[in-house]
């Protein structure tokens, strides 16, 4: 913003540390606006990119079933998210996955190779999901892992990585993308700084920035509880 000593910053926990500091340090009205495809920044139940990345991992997924589905084969895709799964469990449910692994549940080999040894007898093919940062390992290492317990399983391993960050926004980013937007330049002319302008329970919030940082948010109960029946 021309004319005043004013920013806005947008971006994910990395960004609105950045833009706190900008703030505290140099007398900077910085306003950030949260935008993360991991969803895991607080002051809004929905960051701008999460739903973009989690429809783009779930395209992906309903591909690799087909070719799965195709030659009985066994696929594990491993998705972005070192600290968080978030959103790994809404790639999950949504494609039907028949494992999903992320940082916040604590699973391990043993239960995924039970369920896999299930579900390929019932349905000839599976898809596993694997958050980057599950303590368990990466999509190769249990690959490899399960493929020396079970060598009758033909695996394969695909690897999402960056392609969750590009693409066309969808209607739902764009939306929210505007409305963030077009709230942080009205409350900067408010007088707010130093926050982070979201969205939560539907109605605009500024929240401070120390606090949007601090804020770990958890994958909600009713969620974990529908991960843990995928693996019955």
């Amino acid at each position: 913003m021309r004319g005043i000593d004013a920013s806005i910053r947008i971006g994910g926990g990395g960004t609105q540390a950045g833009a706190h500091q900008l703030s505290t340090e140099q007398g900077v009205k910085v306003i950030g606006v949260a935008s993360t495809i991991d969803n895991d920044l607080g002051g809004s139940d929905r960051t701008i990119g999460f739903d973009t990345a989690c429809n783009t991992a779930l395209e992906a997924m309903d591909r690799l079933r087909d070719t799965a589905a195709s030659y009985g084969r066994i696929f594990f895709v491993e998705v972005m998210g070192r600290d968080t799964g978030i959103h790994r469990h809404a790639h999950g449910i949504a494609a039907g996955a028949e494992y999903v692994m992320v940082p916040e549940r604590r699973e391990n080999v043993n239960e995924l190779v039970s369920v896999l040894e299930n579900r390929s007898k019932e349905k000839g093919s599976c898809i596993v999901v694997v958050a980057e940062g599950d303590e368990e390992g990466g999509a190769f290492k249990l690959a490899a892992e399960v493929g020396k317990r079970c060598p009758q399983f033909d695996i394969r391993v695909s690897v999402l990585g960056h392609l969750q960050r590009g693409g066309s926004p969808t209607m739902a980013d764009r939306l929210l993308a505007a409305r963030l937007g077009a709230a942080a330049v009205e409350g900067l002319i408010a007088g707010k700084h130093n926050c982070v302008v979201g969205i939560v329970n539907g109605a605009i919030t500024f929240t401070p920035h120390a606090k949007a940082i601090a804020q770990k948010k958890m994958i909600e109960p009713d969620l974990i509880r529908l991960l843990a029946m995928l693996a019955v």
